[in-house]
């Protein structure tokens, strides 16, 4: 499959403020940048850097006043879609280590909680037919509400309150995956079909010795994601970290399916 992504970002400084951003397409074996292109207003400093687990890049800028991005690329996805259910679980003694902190607990996924809730809901399901289990269950109970949540909504407010957006879905996802005591990693994404488009989120389970996407929104399925990065949550992989007041402006972002 090959995807269309665009991207328009316009936010208002009151002072010289430093950005980090974190919205290209990553150049994978599963995913090929066919063409990429950004483009930004007058910056007093840009550079790049690796991001998480090597996934993608970062970008530094410093700017001030106004300040607009605009990222265009094209993407040929040759990632599977996998049947999750029929996976096995790899042991947490023969995990690799860069698996292994995609175990623990992390700002918007508090791990502890969620350990009574799922050995009583999925206690009888293993590996993937219990990943399976909780996405679907994720996707039935809570409601996908705009707005309904802030940058402080943890996995544990949106499991109470049954409702949140698609970063809210993916930390339930990951909370309820490490709690079973299988890696989970939060990721960033395009994906066509997401309602309303925007940048979206899902959730990369690890099992039978290999990372596998999920969405627990139910809108975006592996064969038709784009990812952008990875970590342990959403603080790690957000499209524009602000080290300073930001206004936003307007945003936008648009992903189409483009013919072979």
């Amino acid at each position: 499959m090959k995807l269309g992504l665009k991207a328009h970002l316009h936010y208002r400084m009151v002072q010289i403020t430093d950005l980090l951003l974190q919205l290209e397409a990553s150049d994978t074996p599963e995913q090929v940048l066919v063409q990429a292109n950004i483009l930004f207003t007058e910056t007093q400093h840009f550079s790049r850097t690796r991001a998480e687990d090597g996934i993608g890049e970062r970008i530094w800028l410093r700017v001030d006043g106004d300040f607009i991005c605009d990222y265009n690329a094209i993407v040929e996805i040759t990632r599977k879609a996998h049947d999750i259910s029929h996976l096995p679980a790899v042991p947490p003694h023969l995990l690799p280590g860069e698996a292994v902190r995609y175990l623990m607990p992390s700002r918007y996924c508090p791990v502890d909680e969620f350990h009574n809730v799922v050995a009583s809901e999925f206690g009888h399901l293993n590996g993937g037919a219990r990943i399976a289990a909780m996405r679907d269950w994720i996707a039935r109970t809570i409601q996908y509400v705009p707005g309904a949540s802030s940058s402080r909504t943890t996995a544990l407010d949106t499991y109470v309150q049954r409702q949140g957006i698609c970063r809210d879905y993916a930390h339930v996802m990951i909370s309820m995956a490490r709690a079973s005591a299988i890696p989970a990693r939060f990721a960033s994404v395009y994906a066509p079909g997401v309602t309303p488009q925007d940048f979206h989120a899902v959730a990369e389970v690890y099992l039978d010795h290999a990372w596998h996407l999920v969405d627990p929104t139910g809108m975006a399925s592996a064969d038709s994601i784009a990812v952008i990065g990875v970590g342990m949550d959403a603080a790690e992989v957000a499209f524009m970290t602000s080290f300073g007041p930001a206004e936003l402006v307007y945003q936008w972002v648009e992903v189409d399916v483009l013919p072979d």
